[in-house]
Protein backbone atom coordinates (compact mmCIF):
# COMPACT_ATOMS: atom_id res chain seq x y z
CA UNK A 1 0.00 0.00 0.00
CA UNK A 2 1.52 3.33 -1.01
CA UNK A 3 1.58 6.35 1.30
CA UNK A 4 2.35 4.33 4.47
CA UNK A 5 2.89 6.08 7.78
CA UNK A 6 6.51 6.59 8.90
CA UNK A 7 7.90 7.54 12.29
CA UNK A 8 11.51 8.11 13.45
CA UNK A 9 12.24 7.78 17.20
CA UNK A 10 15.36 9.95 16.98
CA UNK A 11 13.55 12.75 15.14
CA UNK A 12 10.53 12.65 17.44
CA UNK A 13 12.48 12.46 20.73
CA UNK A 14 14.27 15.70 19.91
CA UNK A 15 10.91 17.51 20.05
CA UNK A 16 9.80 16.00 23.36
CA UNK A 17 10.71 16.79 26.96
CA UNK A 18 11.68 14.37 29.79
CA UNK A 19 11.51 10.67 28.93
CA UNK A 20 11.65 11.72 25.29
CA UNK A 21 12.97 8.44 23.98
CA UNK A 22 10.34 6.31 25.71
CA UNK A 23 7.57 8.65 24.58
CA UNK A 24 8.84 8.63 21.02
CA UNK A 25 9.04 4.84 20.98
CA UNK A 26 5.48 4.60 22.26
CA UNK A 27 4.10 7.07 19.71
CA UNK A 28 5.96 5.43 16.82
CA UNK A 29 4.79 2.02 17.98
CA UNK A 30 1.17 3.18 17.93
CA UNK A 31 1.57 4.75 14.53
CA UNK A 32 3.12 1.51 13.26
CA UNK A 33 0.11 -0.42 14.54
CA UNK A 34 -2.24 1.97 12.79
CA UNK A 35 -0.22 1.67 9.58
CA UNK A 36 -0.40 -2.13 9.74
CA UNK A 37 -4.16 -1.91 10.16
CA UNK A 38 -4.41 0.26 7.06
CA UNK A 39 -2.27 -2.24 5.13
CA UNK A 40 -4.42 -5.15 6.33
CA UNK A 41 -7.58 -3.26 5.34
CA UNK A 42 -6.17 -2.57 1.88
CA UNK A 43 -5.44 -6.28 1.33
CA UNK A 44 -8.91 -7.18 2.56
CA UNK A 45 -10.60 -4.65 0.27
CA UNK A 46 -8.59 -5.76 -2.77
CA UNK A 47 -9.26 -9.45 -2.10
CA UNK A 48 -12.94 -8.81 -1.55
CA UNK A 49 -13.10 -6.87 -4.80
CA UNK A 50 -11.40 -9.71 -6.68
CA UNK A 51 -13.65 -12.35 -5.11
CA UNK A 52 -16.75 -10.35 -6.01
CA UNK A 53 -15.46 -10.01 -9.57
CA UNK A 54 -14.88 -13.77 -9.64
CA UNK A 55 -18.49 -14.37 -8.66
CA UNK A 56 -19.66 -12.04 -11.42
CA UNK A 57 -17.56 -13.82 -14.05
CA UNK A 58 -18.74 -17.19 -12.81
CA UNK A 59 -22.35 -16.00 -13.10
CA UNK A 60 -21.66 -15.71 -16.83
CA UNK A 61 -21.90 -19.50 -16.91
CA UNK A 62 -25.61 -19.08 -16.24
CA UNK A 63 -25.73 -16.69 -19.17
CA UNK A 64 -23.85 -19.11 -21.41
CA UNK A 65 -26.22 -21.91 -20.43
CA UNK A 66 -29.35 -19.87 -21.15
CA UNK A 67 -27.94 -18.48 -24.40
CA UNK A 68 -26.92 -21.94 -25.60
CA UNK A 69 -30.23 -23.51 -24.61
CA UNK A 70 -32.25 -20.87 -26.46
CA UNK A 71 -30.03 -21.04 -29.55
CA UNK A 72 -30.41 -24.78 -30.17
CA UNK A 73 -33.50 -26.76 -31.10
CA UNK A 74 -35.53 -27.95 -28.15
CA UNK A 75 -34.68 -31.61 -28.75
CA UNK A 76 -31.07 -30.86 -27.75
CA UNK A 77 -31.73 -28.64 -24.72
CA UNK A 78 -30.71 -31.08 -21.99
CA UNK A 79 -27.54 -31.96 -23.87
CA UNK A 80 -26.29 -28.40 -24.23
CA UNK A 81 -27.19 -27.55 -20.63
CA UNK A 82 -25.26 -30.54 -19.34
CA UNK A 83 -22.19 -29.60 -21.37
CA UNK A 84 -22.24 -26.14 -19.79
CA UNK A 85 -22.30 -27.66 -16.31
CA UNK A 86 -19.43 -29.98 -17.16
CA UNK A 87 -17.36 -27.16 -18.67
CA UNK A 88 -17.33 -25.60 -15.20
CA UNK A 89 -16.87 -28.85 -13.28
CA UNK A 90 -14.18 -30.46 -15.44
CA UNK A 91 -12.53 -27.08 -15.90
CA UNK A 92 -12.37 -26.60 -12.13
CA UNK A 93 -10.52 -29.86 -11.57
CA UNK A 94 -8.11 -29.63 -14.50
CA UNK A 95 -7.33 -25.94 -13.94
CA UNK A 96 -6.52 -26.77 -10.32
CA UNK A 97 -4.30 -29.73 -11.21
CA UNK A 98 -2.47 -28.28 -14.21
CA UNK A 99 -3.92 -25.10 -15.69
CA UNK A 100 -2.99 -22.57 -13.04
CA UNK A 101 0.59 -23.84 -12.84
CA UNK A 102 1.00 -23.66 -16.63
CA UNK A 103 -0.48 -20.15 -16.64
CA UNK A 104 1.08 -18.41 -13.65
CA UNK A 105 3.73 -20.71 -12.21
CA UNK A 106 7.37 -19.69 -12.51
CA UNK A 107 8.23 -19.67 -16.19
CA UNK A 108 10.33 -21.90 -18.41
CA UNK A 109 11.81 -19.54 -21.02
CA UNK A 110 8.59 -17.48 -21.15
CA UNK A 111 6.60 -20.34 -22.72
CA UNK A 112 5.00 -22.31 -19.91
CA UNK A 113 4.69 -22.16 -16.13
CA UNK A 114 6.17 -24.97 -14.04
CA UNK A 115 5.23 -24.38 -10.39
CA UNK A 116 2.11 -24.55 -8.19
CA UNK A 117 0.61 -27.73 -9.67
CA UNK A 118 -2.50 -28.59 -7.64
CA UNK A 119 -1.82 -25.28 -5.84
CA UNK A 120 1.29 -26.66 -4.17
CA UNK A 121 3.30 -23.99 -2.30
CA UNK A 122 0.34 -21.64 -2.58
CA UNK A 123 -0.51 -18.82 -1.76
CA UNK A 124 2.60 -17.01 -2.91
CA UNK A 125 3.84 -13.51 -2.17
CA UNK A 126 2.01 -12.20 -5.26
CA UNK A 127 -1.06 -14.45 -5.56
CA UNK A 128 -3.79 -15.63 -3.21
CA UNK A 129 -6.75 -18.00 -3.56
CA UNK A 130 -8.97 -15.20 -4.84
CA UNK A 131 -6.65 -14.81 -7.83
CA UNK A 132 -6.84 -18.54 -8.59
CA UNK A 133 -10.65 -18.44 -8.47
CA UNK A 134 -10.76 -15.44 -10.78
CA UNK A 135 -8.47 -17.07 -13.33
CA UNK A 136 -10.45 -20.33 -13.21
CA UNK A 137 -13.64 -18.44 -14.04
CA UNK A 138 -11.89 -17.11 -17.17
CA UNK A 139 -10.68 -20.56 -18.20
CA UNK A 140 -14.15 -22.09 -18.13
CA UNK A 141 -15.49 -19.12 -20.08
CA UNK A 142 -13.18 -20.05 -22.95
CA UNK A 143 -14.42 -23.65 -22.84
CA UNK A 144 -18.03 -22.48 -22.84
CA UNK A 145 -17.47 -20.53 -26.04
CA UNK A 146 -16.26 -23.65 -27.85
CA UNK A 147 -19.23 -25.75 -26.81
CA UNK A 148 -21.60 -23.46 -28.72
CA UNK A 149 -19.81 -24.00 -32.03
CA UNK A 150 -20.17 -27.79 -31.97
CA UNK A 151 -23.65 -27.96 -30.46
CA UNK A 152 -26.37 -30.40 -31.59
CA UNK A 153 -24.09 -32.99 -33.19
CA UNK A 154 -21.22 -33.83 -30.86
CA UNK A 155 -20.75 -36.93 -28.73
CA UNK A 156 -20.80 -36.34 -25.01
CA UNK A 157 -17.38 -37.89 -24.43
CA UNK A 158 -15.87 -35.42 -26.91
CA UNK A 159 -17.10 -32.54 -24.76
CA UNK A 160 -15.37 -34.00 -21.70
CA UNK A 161 -12.10 -34.54 -23.55
CA UNK A 162 -11.87 -31.16 -25.29
CA UNK A 163 -13.02 -29.19 -22.22
CA UNK A 164 -10.40 -30.80 -19.99
CA UNK A 165 -7.65 -30.32 -22.59
CA UNK A 166 -8.59 -26.70 -23.27
CA UNK A 167 -8.80 -25.58 -19.64
CA UNK A 168 -5.90 -27.69 -18.43
CA UNK A 169 -3.36 -27.00 -21.17
CA UNK A 170 -4.24 -24.97 -24.29
CA UNK A 171 -5.78 -21.90 -22.65
CA UNK A 172 -3.26 -21.70 -19.74
CA UNK A 173 -0.31 -21.57 -22.14
CA UNK A 174 -1.83 -18.58 -23.94
CA UNK A 175 -2.60 -16.77 -20.69
CA UNK A 176 0.99 -17.38 -19.58
CA UNK A 177 2.35 -15.74 -22.73
CA UNK A 178 0.32 -12.55 -22.35
CA UNK A 179 -0.70 -12.24 -18.69
CA UNK A 180 2.05 -13.78 -16.60
CA UNK A 181 4.91 -11.42 -15.73
CA UNK A 182 7.20 -14.14 -17.12
CA UNK A 183 5.44 -14.58 -20.49
CA UNK A 184 7.46 -13.84 -23.63
CA UNK A 185 4.88 -11.33 -24.94
CA UNK A 186 3.67 -9.97 -21.60
CA UNK A 187 3.51 -6.21 -21.02
CA UNK A 188 4.48 -6.88 -17.38
CA UNK A 189 8.06 -7.86 -18.26
CA UNK A 190 10.91 -5.42 -17.72
CA UNK A 191 10.89 -2.72 -20.39
CA UNK A 192 13.99 -3.95 -22.26
CA UNK A 193 12.57 -7.48 -22.54
CA UNK A 194 9.12 -6.61 -23.88
CA UNK A 195 7.98 -7.53 -27.37
CA UNK A 196 8.60 -4.40 -29.48
CA UNK A 197 9.28 -2.52 -26.21
CA UNK A 198 5.61 -2.79 -25.25
CA UNK A 199 4.33 -6.35 -25.05
CA UNK A 200 0.89 -7.27 -26.35
CA UNK A 201 -1.92 -5.43 -24.58
CA UNK A 202 -4.90 -7.71 -23.97
CA UNK A 203 -6.30 -6.43 -20.72
CA UNK A 204 -9.21 -8.83 -20.13
CA UNK A 205 -8.87 -11.31 -22.95
CA UNK A 206 -10.09 -10.43 -26.45
CA UNK A 207 -7.34 -12.77 -27.61
CA UNK A 208 -6.53 -14.86 -24.54
CA UNK A 209 -10.14 -15.86 -23.86
CA UNK A 210 -12.33 -15.03 -26.85
CA UNK A 211 -10.00 -15.90 -29.71
CA UNK A 212 -8.92 -19.09 -27.97
CA UNK A 213 -12.51 -20.25 -27.46
CA UNK A 214 -13.63 -19.06 -30.89
CA UNK A 215 -10.81 -20.65 -32.88
CA UNK A 216 -11.14 -23.91 -30.95
CA UNK A 217 -14.83 -23.91 -31.85
CA UNK A 218 -13.99 -23.07 -35.47
CA UNK A 219 -11.87 -26.20 -35.83
CA UNK A 220 -14.41 -28.37 -34.04
CA UNK A 221 -17.23 -27.24 -36.32
CA UNK A 222 -15.11 -27.48 -39.48
CA UNK A 223 -13.95 -31.01 -38.73
CA UNK A 224 -17.43 -32.20 -37.72
CA UNK A 225 -19.19 -30.54 -40.62
CA UNK A 226 -22.58 -28.79 -40.57
CA UNK A 227 -25.71 -30.12 -38.92
CA UNK A 228 -28.04 -32.29 -41.00
CA UNK A 229 -30.30 -30.06 -43.06
CA UNK A 230 -28.31 -26.87 -42.52
CA UNK A 231 -27.40 -26.56 -46.21
CA UNK A 232 -29.15 -27.87 -49.30
CA UNK A 233 -27.23 -29.73 -52.00
CA UNK A 234 -27.33 -26.55 -54.05
CA UNK A 235 -25.50 -24.76 -51.23
CA UNK A 236 -28.45 -22.66 -50.10
CA UNK A 237 -28.45 -22.11 -46.33
CA UNK A 238 -31.45 -23.32 -44.32
CA UNK A 239 -32.07 -21.61 -41.01
CA UNK A 240 -32.23 -24.05 -38.08
CA UNK A 241 -33.53 -21.55 -35.57
CA UNK A 242 -33.11 -21.94 -31.85
CA UNK A 243 -36.30 -22.75 -30.01
CA UNK A 244 -36.43 -19.88 -27.47
CA UNK A 245 -35.65 -16.23 -28.10
CA UNK A 246 -36.64 -15.63 -24.46
CA UNK A 247 -33.75 -17.76 -23.20
CA UNK A 248 -31.38 -16.04 -25.64
CA UNK A 249 -32.33 -12.61 -24.27
CA UNK A 250 -32.13 -13.82 -20.66
CA UNK A 251 -28.69 -15.31 -21.30
CA UNK A 252 -27.51 -12.13 -23.00
CA UNK A 253 -28.49 -9.93 -20.07
CA UNK A 254 -26.80 -12.32 -17.63
CA UNK A 255 -23.62 -12.19 -19.72
CA UNK A 256 -23.84 -8.39 -19.84
CA UNK A 257 -24.08 -8.32 -16.06
CA UNK A 258 -21.16 -10.70 -15.67
CA UNK A 259 -19.01 -8.66 -18.04
CA UNK A 260 -18.73 -6.00 -15.32
CA UNK A 261 -16.66 -8.54 -13.43
CA UNK A 262 -14.86 -9.74 -16.54
CA UNK A 263 -13.51 -6.34 -17.64
CA UNK A 264 -13.37 -4.03 -14.59
CA UNK A 265 -12.44 -6.99 -12.40
CA UNK A 266 -9.30 -7.62 -14.43
CA UNK A 267 -7.59 -4.80 -12.56
CA UNK A 268 -7.56 -7.35 -9.66
CA UNK A 269 -7.03 -4.47 -7.19
CA UNK A 270 -9.02 -1.35 -6.47
CA UNK A 271 -7.06 0.49 -3.75
CA UNK A 272 -4.26 1.75 -5.98
CA UNK A 273 -3.87 5.57 -6.11
CA UNK A 274 -2.47 7.11 -9.28
CA UNK A 275 -1.80 10.39 -7.48
CA UNK A 276 -1.33 10.24 -3.70
CA UNK A 277 -3.88 12.30 -1.79
CA UNK A 278 -6.16 12.85 -4.80
CA UNK A 279 -9.43 11.31 -5.98
CA UNK A 280 -7.66 9.89 -9.04
CA UNK A 281 -6.82 6.22 -8.68
CA UNK A 282 -7.51 2.74 -9.93
CA UNK A 283 -11.09 3.07 -8.76
CA UNK A 284 -11.63 5.71 -11.45
CA UNK A 285 -9.96 3.49 -14.04
CA UNK A 286 -12.35 0.72 -13.05
CA UNK A 287 -15.30 3.04 -13.55
CA UNK A 288 -14.00 4.11 -16.97
CA UNK A 289 -13.58 0.47 -17.95
CA UNK A 290 -17.20 -0.25 -17.06
CA UNK A 291 -18.26 2.71 -19.22
CA UNK A 292 -16.21 1.67 -22.25
CA UNK A 293 -17.58 -1.86 -21.93
CA UNK A 294 -21.15 -0.56 -21.88
CA UNK A 295 -20.67 1.78 -24.84
CA UNK A 296 -19.02 -0.81 -27.07
CA UNK A 297 -21.73 -3.39 -26.47
CA UNK A 298 -24.55 -0.89 -26.87
CA UNK A 299 -23.14 0.51 -30.11
CA UNK A 300 -22.63 -2.97 -31.55
CA UNK A 301 -26.20 -3.94 -30.67
CA UNK A 302 -27.71 -0.90 -32.42
CA UNK A 303 -25.43 -1.26 -35.45
CA UNK A 304 -26.44 -4.90 -35.80
CA UNK A 305 -30.10 -4.02 -35.41
CA UNK A 306 -30.13 -1.61 -38.34
CA UNK A 307 -27.56 -3.51 -40.38
CA UNK A 308 -29.54 -6.74 -40.29
CA UNK A 309 -32.74 -4.79 -40.96
CA UNK A 310 -31.21 -3.50 -44.20
CA UNK A 311 -29.97 -6.95 -45.18
CA UNK A 312 -32.93 -9.14 -44.19
CA UNK A 313 -35.86 -6.77 -43.69
CA UNK A 314 -36.43 -7.93 -40.10
CA UNK A 315 -35.84 -6.59 -36.60
CA UNK A 316 -34.23 -9.76 -35.22
CA UNK A 317 -33.68 -9.96 -31.47
CA UNK A 318 -31.25 -12.90 -31.69
CA UNK A 319 -29.03 -11.02 -34.11
CA UNK A 320 -29.07 -7.98 -31.84
CA UNK A 321 -28.05 -10.11 -28.84
CA UNK A 322 -25.14 -11.59 -30.78
CA UNK A 323 -24.10 -8.14 -31.96
CA UNK A 324 -24.11 -6.89 -28.37
CA UNK A 325 -21.88 -9.77 -27.28
CA UNK A 326 -19.60 -9.17 -30.25
CA UNK A 327 -19.08 -5.60 -29.06
CA UNK A 328 -18.21 -6.86 -25.58
CA UNK A 329 -15.77 -9.43 -26.95
CA UNK A 330 -14.01 -6.73 -28.98
CA UNK A 331 -13.69 -4.12 -26.23
CA UNK A 332 -12.42 -6.66 -23.69
CA UNK A 333 -8.79 -6.34 -24.81
CA UNK A 334 -8.58 -2.54 -24.58
CA UNK A 335 -11.39 -1.57 -22.20
CA UNK A 336 -9.00 -0.06 -19.63
CA UNK A 337 -6.73 1.90 -21.99
CA UNK A 338 -9.08 3.73 -24.38
CA UNK A 339 -11.37 6.73 -24.17
CA UNK A 340 -15.15 6.21 -24.08
CA UNK A 341 -15.57 7.70 -27.56
CA UNK A 342 -13.14 5.11 -28.94
CA UNK A 343 -15.28 2.32 -27.44
CA UNK A 344 -18.12 3.48 -29.69
CA UNK A 345 -15.84 3.03 -32.70
CA UNK A 346 -14.89 -0.40 -31.42
CA UNK A 347 -18.53 -1.52 -31.09
CA UNK A 348 -19.50 -0.17 -34.50
CA UNK A 349 -16.73 -2.02 -36.31
CA UNK A 350 -17.29 -5.18 -34.24
CA UNK A 351 -20.87 -5.37 -35.50
CA UNK A 352 -19.69 -5.08 -39.10
CA UNK A 353 -17.05 -7.77 -38.48
CA UNK A 354 -19.70 -10.12 -37.08
CA UNK A 355 -22.10 -9.52 -39.98
CA UNK A 356 -19.29 -10.06 -42.47
CA UNK A 357 -18.06 -13.25 -40.77
CA UNK A 358 -21.59 -14.66 -40.74
CA UNK A 359 -22.00 -13.93 -44.43
CA UNK A 360 -18.67 -15.63 -45.15
CA UNK A 361 -19.71 -18.64 -43.04
CA UNK A 362 -22.80 -19.12 -45.20
CA UNK A 363 -20.77 -18.91 -48.40
CA UNK A 364 -18.32 -21.63 -47.30
CA UNK A 365 -21.11 -23.70 -45.66
CA UNK A 366 -19.70 -23.39 -42.16
CA UNK A 367 -22.25 -24.16 -39.44
CA UNK A 368 -21.95 -22.68 -35.95
CA UNK A 369 -25.28 -22.72 -34.06
CA UNK A 370 -24.26 -19.86 -31.75
CA UNK A 371 -22.02 -17.95 -34.18
CA UNK A 372 -19.34 -18.46 -31.53
CA UNK A 373 -16.33 -18.61 -33.87
CA UNK A 374 -17.47 -15.54 -35.78
CA UNK A 375 -18.42 -13.62 -32.66
CA UNK A 376 -15.56 -14.48 -30.32
CA UNK A 377 -12.88 -15.28 -32.86
CA UNK A 378 -13.60 -12.53 -35.38
CA UNK A 379 -14.59 -9.77 -32.96
CA UNK A 380 -11.82 -10.80 -30.55
CA UNK A 381 -9.22 -10.37 -33.31
CA UNK A 382 -10.65 -6.95 -34.17
CA UNK A 383 -10.45 -6.03 -30.48
CA UNK A 384 -6.69 -6.64 -30.46
CA UNK A 385 -6.20 -4.52 -33.59
CA UNK A 386 -8.37 -1.83 -32.01
CA UNK A 387 -5.98 -1.60 -29.04
CA UNK A 388 -3.05 -1.09 -31.40
CA UNK A 389 -4.90 1.82 -33.00
CA UNK A 390 -6.61 3.60 -30.09
CA UNK A 391 -4.73 2.85 -26.83
CA UNK A 392 -3.99 6.07 -24.94
CA UNK A 393 -0.50 6.66 -23.54
CA UNK A 394 -1.72 8.03 -20.20
CA UNK A 395 -3.97 5.05 -19.52
CA UNK A 396 -1.29 2.54 -20.54
CA UNK A 397 1.13 4.08 -18.04
CA UNK A 398 -1.48 4.06 -15.29
CA UNK A 399 -2.58 0.48 -15.83
CA UNK A 400 0.73 -1.16 -16.80
CA UNK A 401 3.20 1.11 -15.01
CA UNK A 402 4.87 4.30 -16.16
CA UNK A 403 7.51 3.67 -18.83
CA UNK A 404 9.26 6.51 -20.70
CA UNK A 405 8.68 6.25 -24.43
CA UNK A 406 6.11 3.46 -24.18
CA UNK A 407 4.48 2.77 -27.58
CA UNK A 408 0.74 3.42 -27.72
CA UNK A 409 -2.08 3.55 -30.26
CA UNK A 410 -1.13 4.21 -33.89
CA UNK A 411 -4.02 6.61 -34.45
CA UNK A 412 -3.26 8.37 -31.16
CA UNK A 413 0.24 9.27 -32.34
CA UNK A 414 2.08 6.39 -30.69
CA UNK A 415 3.68 4.76 -33.73
CA UNK A 416 3.22 1.24 -35.01
CA UNK A 417 5.04 -0.90 -32.44
CA UNK A 418 1.98 -1.63 -30.30
CA UNK A 419 -0.05 -2.48 -33.39
CA UNK A 420 2.75 -4.83 -34.42
CA UNK A 421 2.66 -6.57 -31.05
CA UNK A 422 -1.11 -6.96 -31.36
CA UNK A 423 -0.80 -8.56 -34.80
CA UNK A 424 1.80 -10.97 -33.43
CA UNK A 425 -0.66 -11.98 -30.72
CA UNK A 426 -3.38 -12.67 -33.28
CA UNK A 427 -1.05 -14.86 -35.32
CA UNK A 428 0.39 -16.87 -32.43
CA UNK A 429 -2.99 -17.44 -30.75
CA UNK A 430 -4.51 -18.59 -34.04
CA UNK A 431 -1.52 -20.83 -34.74
CA UNK A 432 -1.30 -22.36 -31.26
CA UNK A 433 -5.00 -23.11 -30.92
CA UNK A 434 -5.19 -24.46 -34.46
CA UNK A 435 -2.23 -26.78 -33.88
CA UNK A 436 -3.53 -28.12 -30.57
CA UNK A 437 -7.33 -28.10 -30.76
CA UNK A 438 -7.46 -28.79 -34.49
CA UNK A 439 -5.31 -31.86 -33.94
CA UNK A 440 -7.44 -32.98 -31.00
CA UNK A 441 -10.72 -32.72 -32.91
CA UNK A 442 -9.20 -34.52 -35.89
CA UNK A 443 -8.04 -37.38 -33.65
CA UNK A 444 -11.47 -37.61 -32.03
CA UNK A 445 -13.05 -37.86 -35.46
CA UNK A 446 -10.67 -40.61 -36.55
CA UNK A 447 -11.41 -42.54 -33.36
CA UNK A 448 -15.15 -42.22 -33.92
CA UNK A 449 -15.61 -40.16 -30.76
CA UNK A 450 -16.61 -36.82 -32.24
CA UNK A 451 -19.96 -36.86 -34.05
CA UNK A 452 -23.16 -38.70 -33.21
CA UNK A 453 -24.99 -40.87 -35.74
CA UNK A 454 -27.41 -39.39 -38.27
CA UNK A 455 -30.29 -41.22 -36.61
CA UNK A 456 -29.49 -39.77 -33.18
CA UNK A 457 -28.98 -36.30 -34.62
CA UNK A 458 -32.37 -36.30 -36.33
CA UNK A 459 -34.14 -37.63 -33.24
CA UNK A 460 -32.34 -35.25 -30.92
CA UNK A 461 -29.76 -36.01 -28.26
CA UNK A 462 -32.11 -35.39 -25.35
CA UNK A 463 -34.08 -38.53 -26.18
CA UNK A 464 -31.28 -40.71 -27.53
CA UNK A 465 -28.49 -39.77 -25.09
CA UNK A 466 -30.11 -38.24 -22.00
CA UNK A 467 -33.27 -40.21 -21.38
CA UNK A 468 -35.95 -37.75 -22.43
CA UNK A 469 -36.86 -34.29 -23.64
CA UNK A 470 -36.46 -31.22 -21.48
CA UNK A 471 -40.07 -30.09 -21.91
CA UNK A 472 -42.92 -29.90 -24.40
CA UNK A 473 -41.62 -28.42 -27.60
CA UNK A 474 -42.30 -27.83 -31.27
CA UNK A 475 -39.47 -27.56 -33.78
CA UNK A 476 -39.87 -25.82 -37.12
CA UNK A 477 -38.03 -28.66 -38.87
CA UNK A 478 -40.27 -31.35 -37.37
CA UNK A 479 -42.18 -32.64 -40.41
CA UNK A 480 -44.81 -34.35 -38.30
CA UNK A 481 -45.74 -30.98 -36.73
CA UNK A 482 -46.48 -32.71 -33.48
CA UNK A 483 -45.71 -31.53 -29.98
CA UNK A 484 -43.88 -34.04 -27.88
CA UNK A 485 -44.34 -34.11 -24.15
CA UNK A 486 -42.36 -35.95 -21.51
Amino acid sequence: MSGTLTCSVSDLSAMLGPNATAAAEYICGQLGTVDNKFTDAAYAVDNTYLLFSSYLVFSMQIGFAMLCAGSVRAKNTMNIMLTNVLDAAAGGLFYYLFGYAFAFGGSSEGFIGRHNFALRDFPTLTSDYSFFLYQWSFAIAAAGITSGSIAERTQFVAYLIYSSFLTGFVYPIVSHWFWSPYGWASPFRSAQDRLFNTGAIDFAGSGVVHMVGGIAGLWGALIEGPRRGRFEKSGRAISLRGHSASLVVLGTFLLWFGWYGFNPGSFTKILVPYETGSSHGQWSGIGRTAVTTTLAGSTAALTTLFGKRLLSGHWNVTDVCNGLLGGFAAITGGCSVVEPWAAIVCGFVAALVLIGCNKLAEIVQYDDPLEAAQLHGGCGAWGLIFVGLFAKEKYLNEVYGATPGRPYGRLMGGGGKLLGAQLVQILVVAGWVSATMGTLFFMLKKLGLLRISEKDEMAGMDMTRHGGFAYMYYDNDDESHRAIQI
